[in-house]
């Protein structure tokens, strides 16, 4: 795409921009531009300044008022800003008035989400996915960039007697969508057959917000080597690999993370690569208990897995990072509730077990603790699925005692 972020030795400079409106709390606003700081940084981009506006409706033409506009835009000149990043959805007219404004390139939210997966894509399966909900955020945002397609597809040959350059755009656009279509279906076909092809080994999910840990604890459960760093969306392919814990073999597959505000067109492209979370007999949902959010991260998840029709399967509950976890201590005589902010570990946990319906475990994969008791009620809970699937194989099973880990 003609607007996706590069990475440079200079990093290019970015400033972000959101606003509070009357249904929004400002703690909340906050938290998103934290996340969208944190999504500018994993492409590529060192964010400068956030600007954030309050205002009951965000403005039909360029989403900020014009007093805060004209503010942003002085910044912008006066520190030769690369970049501006609003956290919400912008319109084809919003992008059109406000680059008028700033004299610099516009992404919104979705587009820098995009421009991450396009960097993350590593095989045919994830670039096509990528590549398609790209060209269908573009469509409805063509302006002036029949020069850029008319070198994709060479050109001569390509308008009709009549036909503007927009048309032209539009048509050739349209074709790439269908054929990415097409492709992404033979694709998935393949991969339907692959898990055909699993026979019915008990298959195990780790889902989670994007940044919890999945790929690590997935490295570390299966001893494989999938990839994993401290950056949003390291894993956009999901790795399936088998595993035997006491002699009882299943399949565990590690999938890309979810992530508040999603884009509509990425969620569409990759639900191919969530059938493994819809076939899966268990889920295992992991969380960054370090993370101050934590709680939501977790309500994003259920939210997904109960659009995918997956919000129903046994599903264990881990709580990653312990080692990362801080608290506030709260003074004996501050007669002030407690708040998660000041709830030690311990207590943390007594508050979670006490209202958890599943098994809940809290562990940290990096300095591997707690990993016994983890495998230990993974073996229990795929048991129970594998003695009603072979109800004849009890020779496979033996008593897991847990270790010292």
């Amino acid at each position: 795409m003609e607007n996706s972020l590069k990475k440079r030795n200079d990093k290019e400079t970015a400033i972000l921009i959101g606003v509070i409106t009357r249904n929004d709390a400002e703690e909340r606003v906050n938290e998103y531009l934290d996340e969208l700081e944190f999504l500018a940084e994993t492409a590529g981009a060192e964010t400068i300044k956030r600007f954030v506006q309050r205002i009951d409706v965000k403005d039909s033409r360029t989403f900020v008022g014009s007093g805060k506009l004209a503010e942003i835009a002085v910044f912008i000149a006066d520190n030769k800003i690369d970049i501006a990043v609003f956290d919400d959805e912008l319109s084809p007219s919003q992008i059109r008035n406000i680059e008028k404004a700033f004299k610099c390139r516009i992404l919104d939210r979705n587009n820098l989400i995009l421009d991450i997966f396009a960097k993350r894509a590593r095989t045919a399966h994830a670039k096509t996915q990528v590549e398609l909900a790209q060209y269908q955020y573009l469509l409805p945002r063509l302006t002036r960039m029949w020069t850029h397609l008319e070198r994709q597809r060479g050109g001569i040959g390509l308008r009709g007697p009549g036909e503007t350059e927009i048309e032209t755009d539009r048509r050739i656009i349209r074709d790439r969508i269908a054929l990415l279509k097409k492709k992404l279906l033979k694709i998935d076909k393949q991969k339907a057959t692959q898990r055909k092809n699993r026979g019915k080994m008990v298959q195990v999910a780790l889902v989670g917000y994007t940044n919890v840990g999945k790929s690590t604890i997935m490295n570390m459960l299966s001893k494989s080597d999938v990839f994993a760093e401290n950056k949003l969306f390291a894993t956009l392919d999901t790795t399936v690999r088998k595993m035997v814990i006491k002699n009882l073999p299943f399949l565990l597959s590690d999938t890309v993370g979810f992530i508040r505000k999603l884009p509509h067109d990425l969620v569409e492209s990759f639900k191919s690569t969530l059938d493994e979370v819809r076939e899966s007999d268990i889920l295992v949902l992991i969380a960054d208990i370090s993370h101050s959010d934590f709680e939501e991260h977790i309500n994003v998840v259920k939210q997904t897995l109960a659009e995918l029709d997956a919000g129903n399967k046994p599903t264990i509950m881990v709580f990653n990072k312990i080692d990362a976890y801080t608290f506030t201590q709260k003074e004996d005589d501050d007669l002030t509730p407690a708040t998660k902010e000041n709830l030690s570990l311990d207590d943390l946990k007594k508050t979670w077990l006490a209202k958890a319906h599943t098994p809940t475990l809290f562990i940290s994969a990096k300095k591997k603790q707690n990993i016994e008791e983890f495998k230990k009620v993974l073996y229990d809970e795929v048991r129970k699925i594998h003695t009603v699937r072979y109800p004849y194989n009890d020779f496979l099973y033996e008593d897991y005692e847990v270790g010292d880990g």
